[in-house]
């Protein structure tokens, strides 16, 4: 678990500072682990599962580690366009971004439907709020 972590630590930093200033990225990316910590520890206090929590923790962070190496090859991308002055280089990593959040959400969405055996609205509810609480409420603090 705890590599998983490091991993997550390392590339985030990696792909927020290449988007931002790297402390403001790093308070963020730390800002998100905290919150994953946090999200994750009251979803399995409330459903009485606690003893999963390294195996849910570790399930739903390899799953963001592969979607941040994606971030992170869509970000030498974005600068190869940059490069290249392509003339649709912003409308490619809207959509970049759009299939990588789509994708995650269905991934961390399919990981609670099989740990707590939810209908499928329910784990993709939880999975949208789960992101927006991972990713929403950092990006909104460092904002402010």
């Amino acid at each position: 678990m705890w590599k998983n972590v490091a991993f997550y630590l390392t590339s985030g930093i990696i792909v927020e500072s290449l988007i931002a200033d790297p402390a403001d990225g790093t308070l963020e990316v730390l800002g998100r682990t905290i919150m994953a910590f946090s999200s994750v520890a009251v979803l399995l206090l409330l459903e009485k599962k606690w003893s999963m929590f390294s195996q849910l923790y570790t399930s739903i962070f390899v799953c963001e580690n592969f979607i941040m190496s994606l971030a992170i090859a869509a970000e030498g991308l974005d600068y190869w366009l940059v490069l290249k002055h392509h003339p649709y280089r912003e409308e490619i990593g809207i959509g970049i971004a759009v299939f990588l959040v789509v994708w995650y959400i269905s991934i961390v969405s399919y990981i609670f439907r099989g740990f707590f055996k939810y209908p499928t609205s329910t784990s993709v509810i939880y999975a949208v709020s789960y992101f927006v609480m991972t990713y929403g409420i950092p990006m909104l603090l460092m904002d402010i």
